[in-house]
């Protein structure tokens, strides 16, 4: 059960917050990149061509002022970066044969995924409370399939089986990212990983002739470039979330994503949805709350354990301000 006394915590509640706007964010995305999809413009890496040159300019900027050591290997960033180029590669193209619904509900294959990697590499230990709350949020995101079922309007897209299964192997890179990302932000440095992360930005030229090919009219240019500023708004933020809270944590916060689509469409486009998707978003919500209140004393051990080890650290060099790269 939810500790309450514990539970209204400044990270808890910022992490329950920016959660929600990285989820929010996610859905924006979801819109342009469907919006680009149904225009014919067909370059999924390219659509993340602004983002990563703001994440290079900007964090690359930055590192370089500081003038410091790296305290990763590049050669580890840059393979991160591959992955998550390809992650989103993979997810973006998906939009071109299945529906936004199918794309944002097989996204949660990210959480199994992330649950196994962070027990198996970052030996994460997790309580009963936290798979409960794991349950109830899959449980909301399962009503919502039965809610597009009832109500007859999941759209298939052209090659859904081809789309669903280019989801699926996204969310698994999506996995391997997201916990690589939360090693590099708990062990190394935020703004090195942001500033590597936009290293393969020239991958953008493989995609040259659709470029060229596209008319850019604002139906396409405010899709195109709104989706790279959010996308860069989004990295920006995970990495502050992933110290908070975890990869998990994240994965399970981008599942209301799916319901804040469907409030756009009520209050944007004043479309009609099925009462079960009010449900299924208040499902997830209490998941989010079980998963996330009330470790208190978790979180102590984890600083006690901090301290311990900086306090190793500086008694086995002799250097204070000399850390372990």
């Amino acid at each position: 059960m939810v500790n309450w006394k514990n539970f209204w915590t400044k990270n808890t509640l910022l992490g329950l917050g920016l959660g929600q706007l990285l989820s929010l964010l996610i859905t924006s995305t979801g819109f342009s990149s469907s919006a680009l999809a149904n225009q014919g413009i067909n370059a999924p890496t390219s659509q993340s061509f602004l983002n990563y040159v703001l994440l290079a300019v900007v964090y690359g900027s930055i590192m370089l002022y500081r003038k410091q050591a790296l305290k990763a290997k590049w050669y580890y960033y840059a393979l991160l970066g591959l992955i998550d180029v390809e992650g989103n590669f993979l997810v973006v193209k998906a939009y071109q044969y299945t529906s936004i619904t199918s794309v944002m509900l097989l996204d949660c294959w990210t959480i199994p995924c992330v649950l196994f990697l962070t027990w198996f590499f970052l030996k994460t230990k997790y309580r009963l409370k936290k798979f409960v709350g794991v349950v109830i949020c899959v449980v909301g995101l399962v009503i919502v399939v039965f809610s597009d079922v009832h109500a007859a309007d999941r759209s298939s897209g052209s090659n859904p089986i081809k789309g669903d299964l280019l989801v699926i192997a996204g969310a698994t890179l999506y996995g391997v990212s997201n916990v690589s990302e939360e090693y590099f932000v708990k062990s190394a440095d935020r703004i090195e990983l942001m500033a590597f992360l936009g290293i393969l930005v020239p991958l953008s030229i493989l995609e040259r002739d659709e470029l060229k090919s596209i008319h850019w009219s604002s139906g396409a240019t405010f899709p195109f470039f709104g989706f790279s500023l959010a996308m860069f708004v989004f990295y920006s933020a995970v990495p502050v979330l992933l110290k908070i809270s975890g990869s998990t944590m994240l994965n399970l916060s981008l599942l209301t994503s799916d319901m804040w689509a469907v409030f756009i469409r009520i209050f944007a486009y004043h479309e009609k949805v099925d009462w079960m998707y009010y449900v299924a978003f208040a499902a997830v919500t209490v998941g989010l709350i079980v998963y996330s209140g009330g470790d208190k004393s978790d979180q102590n051990a984890r600083e006690v354990a901090d301290e311990s080890k900086q306090f190793d650290e500086e008694a086995s060099t002799g250097r204070p301000d000399q850390h372990e790269k």
